[in-house]
């Protein structure tokens, strides 16, 4: 290739091209959208630079779901750190829509860095970047062009996708809507629009047959949008998603209603569309706008929770601190009673409404007095299950109003079971099943116990469900146990009578406390994936003293403020990215990942 490439690249990395070996041999091509560019353990013999489009990278460790990890812009290398290192790729990527690439060969790139070490050093300064941002657990590269396309007949989208692009224009960024009026446009069009915006929405009507295929091909996220109040006719996987959909990129946005109580029927329109997630957005409701501006841009708020027994109680008092200082919450997970109380907070209870259920479900009368002769269990769950089914009724995970996990602990595979489907009730049996107090959930063939067995403070999940901030609250910090709380009771009858036999025996102090004990390691992987870590004073409370209700919330009230007084920011802002504008005013010429990581290292 005997030009220099017009490519949109940092000065330093130009200097490759000015390089005779590399400019001569270096292989200019065409990649659709959806098609590999190199796969994990593809020998490295090329170092690749993105000319138009867009990138994406994944990994896929063995029986899980692929992992991604961020998106390669226009004038950003590609495998480049397996080819310095010697060694095979060790992540998938994939144009996330047509692109053009610019190919060197190894030998060519090397003897350009021996002519120039200016090459060499800029690409260390790339890689370092790229290491920071994902040791801050966030994507190296973070989406910002997303499609909106029709699932079945939901009608006009466009102005719900303006009411987002309002919320995300009142955020301080640069942000515009494309409709089917650039269906003719060329490659390089797109390129300048996504370069003068921080974020660009792709919008297809039903009617718009031409257009509607090409959408999924120029996006990093796609979302099909479904009218939620019925039942998901005509509604199937995306023409033309494949590759978002193998890479868990294909999202599903419910319109609702503005009076519903709560959505029904989200299960359906997850099996008809393939979608890895579900959002609701009522009508004409400002604050589902909101949050779906704050889901798009990396500022929505994650809340994690941890299970802990009675002292879990302490989440209901960091809620009601956050709701007292406006700091959302959009995504909610947790383990064991962290996912009792986070279930509650999805399906919109409010603060009375929350006091009131877990007072009749646990603080009232015990509901682990159901003793039975203990051949799987020392109660018979039956008192649990009952009041499960009475408070959550027949609601299934994905009609809840906020994203929601938790998690059970499968003893059949030996590893954490996430539940992010299913009947609610039943995975929430899960998750509290506490081994020897309750007897185990079953699902099919495996046998399911407390989530808290395995993955006790889930944030490292909640790190890979969204990309904004995550707010944890960790209850199993305090002193736990001692000999006194294991003690035999002087007077067995004297025990009896006193009622303290509604709590179980001592035996449950110390079964509690085995399943939730967690490794140094995993707690420090858990914590290191919150942005902001709570950690309530519990330790006068015992872990299975189901009445000290008020005690425990007051101690998470009070510990959810002191970290709250301690931020300089708001949380949603804690992974702001810096938005085109202030780059700008900042006097720094950069790509956007260089500018993202920047920000990050910084």
């Amino acid at each position: 290739m005997a030009f220099l490439p017009d490519i949109p690249i940092d000065s330093a990395l130009t200097r490759l091209f000015l390089q005779p070996r590399a400019r001569d041999q270096a292989i200019w091509f065409s990649l659709p959208g959806g098609q590999k560019l190199f796969g994990q353990g593809d020998a490295s013999d090329q170092l690749f630079v993105v000319r138009t489009g867009r990138l994406g990278a994944f990994r896929q460790e063995e029986g899980q779901e692929p992992h991604f990890l961020g998106v390669i812009r226009p004038g950003e290398p590609a495998g480049e750190m397996a080819l310095i290192a010697g060694i095979p790729h060790t992540a998938n990527v994939y144009a996330l829509r047509d692109s053009e690439i610019f190919a060197v060969p190894k030998e060519a790139f090397f003897e350009a860095c021996d002519a120039d070490a200016a090459v060499m050093t800029e690409l260390a300064r790339l890689m370092i970047l790229r290491s920071r941002q994902v040791a801050r657990r966030g994507p190296m590269g973070e989406p910002s062009v997303y499609g909106f396309v029709p699932a079945g007949r939901p009608g006009p989208l466009r102005p719900v996708v303006e009411a987002i692009e309002r919320e995300i224009a009142a955020l301080g960024y640069a942000v515009t809507v494309v409709g089917a009026e650039a269906a003719a446009a060329p490659t390089e069009w797109f390129s300048e629009v996504e370069r003068v915006h921080d974020f660009v929405l792709y919008v297809a009507e039903r009617d718009e047959t031409a257009w509607a295929p090409f959408v999924p091909r120029q996006v990093d996220r796609l979302f099909q949008v479904g009218k939620g109040d019925g039942p998901p006719r005509g509604a199937s996987r995306h023409i033309g998603a494949n590759t978002l959909h193998e890479q868990g990129l294909v999202d599903l946005l419910l319109l609702q209603p503005p009076g519903l109580d709560r959505p029904n029927g989200a299960e359906a329109w997850l099996d008809a569309t393939g979608a890895g997630r579900v959002f609701h957005m009522r009508r004409g409701v400002p604050d589902d706008s909101k949050r779906m501006a704050r889901v798009l841009t990396g500022q929505s708020v994650g809340l994690v929770l941890s299970g802990g027994g009675a002292r879990a109680y302490a989440h209901v008092g960091a809620i009601r601190a956050l709701r007292e200082r406006g700091v959302p919450i959009d995504f909610v997970g947790g383990s064991s009673m962290g996912a009792i109380v986070g279930a509650g907070l999805a399906m919109g209870w409010n603060a009375q409404e929350m006091d009131r259920r877990l007072h009749e479900a646990f603080v009232d009368t015990s509901p682990l007095d159901d003793m039975a002769l203990p051949l799987l269990a020392m109660t018979h769950g039956l008192k649990v299950s009952a009041r499960l089914a009475e408070h959550f009724g027949e609601t299934y995970i994905p009609d809840l109003w906020l994203p929601f996990f938790c998690l059970s602990s499968n003893l059949t595979t030996g590893a954490y079971q996430l539940h992010r489907r299913g009947l609610l009730r039943k995975a929430l049996r899960a998750s509290i099943s506490l081994p020897g107090l309750l007897p185990p959930a079953t699902d099919g063939p495996n046998v399911l116990v407390d989530g808290a067995v395995m993955k006790n403070f889930p944030a490292d999940i909640m790190r890979a469900a969204q990309l904004g901030p995550i707010v944890g609250v960790d209850v199993t910090t305090a002193r736990s146990i001692t000999a006194d709380d294991v003690a035999r009771p002087s007077s067995i009858w004297r025990w009896i009578r006193s009622g303290q036999w509604r709590n179980g025996p001592p035996i449950v102090s110390l079964l509690m406390r085995t399943a939730t004990v967690s490794t140094g390691r995993d707690l420090a992987a858990a914590r290191e994936a919150t942005d902001v870590l709570i950690q309530p004073d519990v330790s006068g409370i015992e872990i299975r003293d189901w009445r000290a209700y008020d005690q425990a919330v007051e101690a998470g009230y009070e510990a959810t403020i002191a970290a709250l007084d301690k931020l300089h920011r708001p949380i949603p802002e804690l992974r702001r990215r810096l938005s085109l504008r202030e780059r700008a005013s900042d006097g720094a010429v950069m790509t956007p990942f260089m500018a993202a990581a920047q920000a990050a290292a910084e």
